[in-house]
């Protein structure tokens, strides 16, 4: 078999053609280096762009009460019922069984003075009380003697008379002699001196027991003196409390004037912790804010997580003209046992009572910090977008349940060029 030749004359190639179409290497290079220099710039742009100037504020805590805040006063812890404790009688303290803290009842013994001497006193008052009382006795039993006495001699003087009797009308009939009514008249005679002094003996023992009696009195008198003299030595507590501050040492002077030298006056300050109120000054101004019953909020600055729920006690109807305040009492609804008289404290006065449940600090941000339900945290000067969940206003506060906490740096009144990721430069308000 014989095979054709193929004519490869027709697959050549057309240069003059091909090389019209085709762009020249020169047209390529501009335009690669356009796009690099436009990348450059594009680039340089993007990571040397000056960083957004924001104001930023701290997220922080506070309390629901502040919505419903009219005042705000600073005052002091003060114990209405306190006491310097001294004694009424001078001499040496010879024993004290309190000291600072110490927690009394009333009637409780917290001290005592010397008082040998007063105890041999009121024993010596005492023996003279038993020693009446024996007389007392004596006197008794010589009444009753003497009442016998009168009893027999009257006995005797109603017989002597029926005997005189009858011999005076056996005389008369001539039965007896005249010596026989004699006899009977001078018996009568002796029962009639017999009886008048059974009535002498009777009104002596009588003024016995009156003298007795009057010595009892006396003696007992003696006694009850000797006895409160004995009670001035020993210092009580007037009521129940605890014990402030110690202002004597056994072996000290206690006198109640305190007049001589390097003597005591009060022994130890005693004041009635369930009395404690607190006394806050209050401008006249903002008086009319103020009425008794008023709820109020305290905080004590030994303990500046903690908000006690108070109230207007009274108000005091006396101005100070050197700083045109009147004093407000307010008392604790929630008795603490940390509370101490002296303490700094501020008193929040408000609108309504607050319920336990609102007493607790919840998160917080400026109001001007939110935009469209979120806020911009800076962390590593860059500024984050993050949604939050709202709660109440609190004054220029708001409330945030979810999203941010306590500390986080956001930023106020962010700008509208700011978004999410932006180099930003911090300046704080």
């Amino acid at each position: 078999m014989h095979l054709a030749t193929p004519d490869i004359s027709k697959l050549s190639i057309k240069r003059g053609a091909n090389q019209a179409k085709r762009p020249s290497r020169r047209n390529i290079y501009i335009i690669v280096a356009i796009g690099l220099i436009a990348a450059a710039l594009g680039l340089r742009a993007t990571l040397f762009a000056p960083p957004i100037v924001v104001e930023i504020a701290t997220v922080t805590t506070a309390y629901p009460s502040q919505q419903y805040t009219l005042l705000n006063a600073t005052g002091y812890v003060v114990a209405q019922r306190k006491a310097a404790v001294s004694s009424k009688a001078t001499g040496r303290l010879e024993w004290l069984g309190v000291t600072e803290g110490s927690v009394v009842k009333k009637g409780d013994v917290i001290a005592r003075l010397e008082n040998g001497d007063l105890k041999a006193t009121l024993q010596q008052s005492s023996a003279n009380v038993s020693g009446a009382l024996a007389k007392m006795e004596e006197a008794r039993a010589q009444q009753t003697a003497a009442d016998a006495k009168l009893a027999e001699a009257q006995a005797e003087m109603i017989d002597a008379e029926a005997a005189l009797k009858r011999a005076n009308d056996l005389q008369a009939k001539g039965f007896v002699s005249a010596s026989s009514t004699d006899t009977a008249l001078a018996r009568r005679d002796k029962a009639s001196a017999a009886l008048a002094s059974a009535k002498a003996s009777l009104n002596s023992s009588k003024a016995g027991i009156s003298t007795a009696q009057a010595s009892i009195a006396a003696a007992n008198a003696g006694k009850l003196s000797s006895a409160v003299s004995l009670e001035y030595t020993l210092i009580r507590a007037p009521f129940d409390g605890v014990v402030v501050s110690k202002n004597a040492n056994v072996g000290d002077i206690v006198t109640p004037f305190s007049s001589s030298v390097d003597a005591k006056g009060a022994v130890v300050n005693l004041a009635d912790m369930s009395t404690l109120e607190i006394e806050a000054d209050v401008s006249e101004s903002s008086l009319y804010k103020i009425k008794p019953q008023q709820p109020c909020e305290i905080q004590l600055d030994a303990l500046p997580d903690t908000r006690l729920r108070g109230e207007v006690s009274r108000i005091v109807p006396t101005v100070d003209r050197a700083k045109a305040t009147i004093l407000v009492k307010v008392r604790f609804l929630q008795p603490d046992s940390r509370v101490l008289p002296d303490m700094s404290a501020k008193v929040a006065f408000l609108s309504q009572a607050m319920p336990e449940n609102r007493q607790k600090p919840v998160l917080a941000v400026r109001g001007d910090a939110v935009v469209d339900g979120a806020v911009y945290v800076v962390e590593n000067n860059l500024a984050k977008r993050i949604t939050v969940q709202l709660g109440e206003k609190l004054g220029e506060l708001v409330e945030v349940k979810s999203g941010v906490k306590a500390g986080d740096r956001i930023v106020i009144k962010p700008d509208a060029k700011l978004k999410d990721g932006a180099e930003v430069k911090l300046v704080t308000p």
